[in-house]
């Protein structure tokens, strides 16, 4: 079953413009989303979950519009975008108390067992948190509510490379049981190398390529110079972006 689709989706702004992005999300799957800095990532996700509105395009999860039954698509989803930062000075047992009167189908036996798991103590202000318990901490409240689709922006973005490791251990964890799926957007190619099942490259607001990550890798291997080994991912992107910057600026 495809957790997420997306067609269509467009969004111009006077000085940058989405086009026709479109991809989809299978149960049991991690989706990286990846492309430097300005190429789109974050206004995919914010069209999508209707944080901003999209010229055109259609979303859908869990087999329904997501414009149609919002309600209930948002009630089976978690959503990290950009941190906490808002609710520095509050304990995160306030946070956890006004979040679960959003969600009918709380579970507070889920929340204790993520709390103990990512070794979290709900008298500590968010201030206290570093950056990797924050991201776990946004996480343990999304699964206390069973959600089925986690859309992540930037999660590991300023974590250490032990935080990072750990988190992306925790991604493959909860997809393991096939029903859940998470799609997270990011910058950081060793992180797909991980974890990554499928990978969505944009660029300039447009997807370049959408597939499994075996067949990504092997469909930009011809970037290779004649006596280089196969190409890592973060080789394809670097090969990817500097032909770019060549062809943009050639004399």
């Amino acid at each position: 079953m495809e957790l997420l689709k997306v067609e269509g989706l467009s969004k111009s702004y006077p000085a940058f413009t989405l086009k026709n992005v479109s991809f989809s999300l299978k149960e049991g799957r991690i989706m990286g989303f990846i492309g430097k800095n300005g190429a789109g990532k974050s206004t995919t996700l914010k069209s999508m979950l209707g944080m901003v509105h999209p010229d055109s395009g259609a979303i859908s999860m869990f087999g329904r519009d997501f414009r149609e039954e919002e309600g209930y698509c948002k009630q089976n989803m978690g959503i990290v975008l950009g941190g906490i930062d808002f609710y520095m000075k509050k304990k995160l047992k306030v946070i956890t108390g006004v979040t679960k009167k959003f969600y009918p189908g709380w579970d507070e036996g889920n929340y204790e067992k993520y709390m103990r798991i990512f070794e979290l103590d709900e008298n500590k202000r968010v201030e206290e948190l570093s950056a990797g318990m924050r991201v776990k901490y946004l996480l343990a409240l999304a699964l206390s509510h069973h959600a089925r689709l986690l859309v992540l922006d930037e999660p590991t973005s300023g974590l250490d490379p032990v935080s990072r490791d750990e988190l992306l251990t925790i991604f493959e964890k909860l997809v393991k049981d096939g029903k859940r799926s998470i799609l997270f957007s990011t910058h950081i190619t060793s992180d797909l190398e991980k974890c990554a099942d499928d990978i969505t490259y944009i660029k300039d607001g447009e997807i370049v390529k959408c597939s499994g990550k075996k067949e990504f890798l092997d469909s930009f291997q011809s970037l290779r110079e004649p006596d280089e080994k196969e190409l890592s991912l973060e080789e394809i992107m670097v090969k990817m972006e500097r032909k770019n910057y060549d062809e943009e600026f050639a004399l």
